[in-house]
């Protein structure tokens, strides 16, 4: 593809500051952004809007084009398929970044050897290495950048936005990835659900969630006509998600008049206590979900017959099982069934098929 932009043009990265701020008008029937008022003011936003590219993509563009008459061997390198188009860009990229220092002849012979993206990776050694200060100024840089929104969406689904920086970045895919992992062969998450799954396993700690859910004792016990459960920064949850979180938390017991004005308040009491806490611990040792390890400093306590349902907390009535696991077993619909060895066998929900209509 050959581009012939006017030649009153500059040719100007959008990231560059070297340019001056008064560039040339746009020539007449160049075309204009999508917005259909603002023109193309740079070389970068002509090749966006008349090329169909995306920003990177017109700016590797540019880059190559502003930097090739320092790239002779690197250009011919290319034509001979010794490297591919993403190393020249690469390449272009970092002498852009080091100015004069630049040594084309010891980055091709890298170039030669590498796939792009670890190409890329040694290209940023080059940069350190011939100017630590300036590659932490960018590093600082990025880090002032940083940021991270929450908001709610109309169903009350929390929606999460935001830019790290490398290291804060490689922070958080550390702590993520290695419980990230499918937990078995049957598995079926793909990996953005098993994220999701983590970070909310993360949050939670492997302790009982601090939050406060104000629910009724028809909610906990899911009694038809029942309201739904309260809790802070969320729309109502509905009575299974309060019997999950009622499995191990604290209670207290508030009693309201008619008129829901508060009249006597309760103790906190631990539904399973600190001693059985570390019994249960110490006996499982782990998610009791066949097939699962995780950890029991990542799990809660379950009780196989709830307590709202007259079940007691002894040990012979309650299990670990990690956060994924104790959701499927409330919200689910799975079982969980305490085979004669002491195993636990979950049993998926039954799926009922609407049956045919016969005839009329």
């Amino acid at each position: 593809m050959v581009l012939r932009l006017p030649k009153s043009w500059s040719i100007c990265s959008t990231r560059s500051t070297s340019c001056s701020s008064s560039r040339p008008p746009a020539p007449p029937g160049w075309r204009k952004a999508t917005t259909g008022t603002t023109r193309a003011s740079t070389a970068i936003d002509w090749i966006r809007f008349n090329c169909h590219l995306t920003d990177k993509a017109a700016g590797d563009l540019v880059a190559v084009g502003r930097n090739s008459g320092g790239l002779p061997e690197s250009a011919q390198a290319m034509q001979a398929g010794e490297i591919g188009y993403s190393h020249l860009v690469v390449l272009a990229r970092t002498a852009e970044a080091v100015g004069k220092a630049f040594d084309e002849t010891k980055l091709l012979k890298l170039a030669r050897e590498h796939t792009p993206g670890r190409f890329y990776f040694k290209c940023q050694h080059y940069r350190h290495s011939l100017d630590a200060k300036g590659y932490a100024q960018e590093q600082a840089d990025l880090v002032e950048n940083r940021h991270v929104s929450l908001s709610a969406a109309e169903d009350g689904c929390l929606l999460i936005n935001g830019v790290l920086d490398p290291v804060g970045g490689a922070v958080v895919r550390a702590a993520l990835e290695p419980l990230a992992r499918k937990s078995d062969a049957e598995d079926e998450r793909d990996l953005p659900k098993r994220y999701a799954d983590v970070l909310v396993e993360l949050a939670h700690g492997g302790k009982p969630a601090n939050l406060q859910i104000t629910a009724s004792v028809d909610t906990v016990k899911a009694l038809t006509g029942a309201a739904g459960g309260e809790m802070e920064f969320s729309l109502p949850v509905s009575s299974t998600t309060v019997q999950r979180m009622a499995c191990d938390c604290s209670v207290m017991r508030v009693l309201l008049d008619q008129e829901s004005v508060v009249v006597d308040v309760g103790r906190s009491k631990r539904v399973i206590s600190g001693p059985a806490r570390r019994a249960l611990k110490a006996r499982d040792g782990h998610c009791q979900w066949a097939g699962c390890d995780r950890p029991a400093s990542r799990c809660d306590g379950h009780h196989l017959v709830h307590w709202i349902n007259g079940g007691n907390t002894e040990l012979s009535n309650l299990i670990l099982l990690c956060h994924r696991h104790h959701w499927l077993v409330h919200e689910g619909g799975w079982q969980l069934v305490k085979t004669t060895d002491g195993q636990m066998m979950p049993i998926a929900p039954t799926v009922q098929f609407a049956r045919s209509r016969g005839p009329d």
